[in-house]
């Protein structure tokens, strides 16, 4: 139970789990863009275009006697749009996507259960009470250290901290950092 910060220190330190808990959620982030943007096939170029220049002509046409002929184009334009979201749709629904976050799921499902058998018995991190001021209870693994009255914070909650903790910080950062 004597437990000091120095005898905590293990080759993967809280922080370094940080970083590979932080890694792991930019994965996750980064293919969630990638599948999202996607890549342009020139037949979707191709009705992109052709749906700007079918809304073109129908502002142009502004006359109450061509307000036949504007609606026409504007209904043409709404279904070669509808061709265009299910084109999308169908390529977002491609297989290579599903493999990507099978693959992502199943490494962090292992790294995270390889560093919860690491350190299921020893403690990852000492902090200090008044940083865990409301949880300290909660995220401490056997109390306060006597020696130096530091919490000793688990693998488990350490693990929920981090990946809370980098989710949020990717959230605040995708604002000014274009994926």
């Amino acid at each position: 139970m004597d437990e000091t910060l120095g005898e905590v220190r293990h080759p993967l330190s809280p922080f370094t789990i940080l970083l590979i808990v932080v890694a792991l959620q930019l994965l996750d982030v980064l293919l969630e863009k990638l599948k999202k943007r996607g890549s342009t096939s020139s037949e979707e170029i191709k009705l992109r275009q052709e749906i700007n220049q079918l809304l073109k002509e129908a502002n142009s046409l502004s006359t109450p006697s061509t307000f036949a002929q504007a609606a026409k184009l504007r209904r043409v334009a709404v279904a070669k749009e509808k061709e265009l979201k299910n084109k999308h749709e169908e390529k977002n629904n491609d297989k290579k996507w599903s493999l990507y976050e099978k693959v992502l799921l199943a490494s962090k499902a292992l790294l995270y259960t390889g560093l919860c058998w690491q350190f299921w018995s020893t403690p990852v991190a000492a902090v200090p009470p008044h940083l865990l001021q409301p949880f300290g209870r909660f995220l401490c693994m056997r109390g306060a250290d006597a020696t130096n009255g530091n919490y000793m914070v688990g693998v488990i909650p350490w693990l929920v901290l981090t990946s809370r903790v980098s989710k949020f910080l990717l959230q605040r950062l995708s604002k000014f950092i274009p994926f």
